[in-house]
């Protein structure tokens, strides 16, 4: 399968070129040859496990200065992410594939002394070699959906050596916890220590900053937010749009693209539905004709989350899994989401519980529930405050984590 591997990487760079470099960390042969220091080695795959796993690195940082903390991922907006995060406080390497040459040469140069790894990325060489050579491997935040359990149940006799591998599952839920057990690990190296997601740490002067950024928008307009959209959904997004200024002329929406390689291909998409619409990387000025907003950049939602009165959060209106919808339920500002959630289950579950968060099936839905978020203040606060207090109720994961890591170092 490999010469497809390397295929799909040549493609996969026409959308974003960073796919066609640094090959040499894919195949286990890094540039970097650890001098002799001890490493802690930590595994996201892309830019929400990065997020989950920011807490933690900086405990880590602070805690373990003489450790050299490396940080893989697979792909290069995830890489992009733990630049802005961390600088040069940490390395950075792409992951290698799972071949049992590419992982022994890739550990054999990098020395780790521990490996954790996000969320659920089950690797069967990557998990044996370090077993082998005596390198614990926590699966920390782990998750499980109904979906994956299925898929990994079929694979059972190799799943089950897979995990026979890890020294300890730290699962998000005991519901999730029990789907591990069911594909095969071990019930002892089970436990469950909440989500990491929970653990938001904000910056101290946002509240400030999305102030300023209000007044950049105009201080007197309505302005929502669809953050983390997938093909497909800014059209439902834009044809809501359209509703919603048709009762309101001054409203502002803020359309943030999951993908990077997107921008370009929605900035013209709403200019083509006939929206005054401008970019962030463009540094326009947004008086009140415009319409539309385009964040093409990574790593602000945060601040742009805080300077909007609701926020719809995407991949849940296509069949993605949806995207991280604590972000906006901490900063207290109330959520929209499609039906297409399995990815945050058990959150939702939470928010929409708590009257924090609302489901949407169709693009009349999504109107009608927009509307009434913008046309009732007193709705937007308490879904707000109910946001944030469902949010600093479930703190806390990355103290068990730690708890645990700190044992095996």
């Amino acid at each position: 399968m490999l010469p497809f591997v390397f295929l799909r990487l040549v493609w996969s760079g026409f959308k974003i070129p960073a796919y066609w470099s640094r090959w040499n960390e894919r195949l286990g042969f890094p540039d970097w040859i650890n001098p002799g220091s001890p490493v802690l080695w930590v595994h996201a795959v892309s830019v929400g496990e990065v997020q989950a796993a920011t807490p933690l690195v900086k405990r880590l940082l602070d805690c373990y200065p003489q450790y050299q903390i490396l940080i893989t991922t697979v792909t290069p907006t995830g890489a992009q992410r733990v630049r802005q995060r961390f600088g040069d406080s940490v390395r950075h390497l792409y992951l290698p594939y799972d071949l049992p040459n590419a992982v022994n040469s890739f550990i054999i140069r990098v020395k780790p002394k521990f490996l954790l790894i996000m969320e659920t990325e089950l690797w069967p060489n990557l998990y044996h070699a370090c077993a082998s050579r005596g390198i614990p491997a926590v699966l920390a935040n782990a998750r499980l959906s109904p979906r994956s359990f299925k898929g990994y149940k079929r694979l059972y006799y190799l799943t089950r050596e897979t995990l026979d591998n890890v020294s300890l599952i730290a699962a998000q839920t005991q519901e999730e916890a029990n789907r591990f057990v069911m594909i095969g690990a071990d019930r002892q190296k089970v436990m469950v220590a909440g989500n990491l997601k929970f653990d938001i740490n904000l910056p101290r002067s946002l509240d400030e900053q999305a102030e300023s950024l209000r007044r950049y928008f105009s201080v007197n307009r309505t302005v929502w937010i669809a953050a983390s959209t997938h093909e497909g959904e800014e059209e439902y997004i834009l044809q809501a749009h359209k509703q919603i200024l048709s009762r309101d002329p001054q409203c502002l929406l803020i359309i943030a693209p999951r993908h990077p390689e997107r921008f370009d291909k929605v900035f013209e998409l709403s200019r083509k539905h006939g929206f005054a619409t401008i970019r962030k990387s463009k540094n326009e000025q947004c008086n009140n004709k415009i319409q539309v907003f385009i964040l093409d950049s990574l790593g602000e939602l945060p601040l742009y989350y805080a300077a909007s009165d609701l926020a719809f959060v995407g991949g849940s209106l296509v069949p993605v899994g949806g995207h991280n919808v604590l972000e906006p339920a901490c900063i207290e500002v109330p959520v929209v989401s499609g039906p297409h959630t399995h990815n945050f289950e058990e959150v939702r579950r939470l928010l929409v519980g708590v009257g924090a968060m609302t489901i949407v099936y169709d693009v009349e839905q999504l109107i009608d529930k927009v509307w009434a978020l913008i046309s009732d203040a007193n709705i937007r606060h308490e879904m707000g405050e109910a946001g944030k207090k469902a949010v600093m109720e479930n703190r806390g994961s990355v103290d068990l984590v730690y708890q645990i890591v700190e044992k095996y170092i």
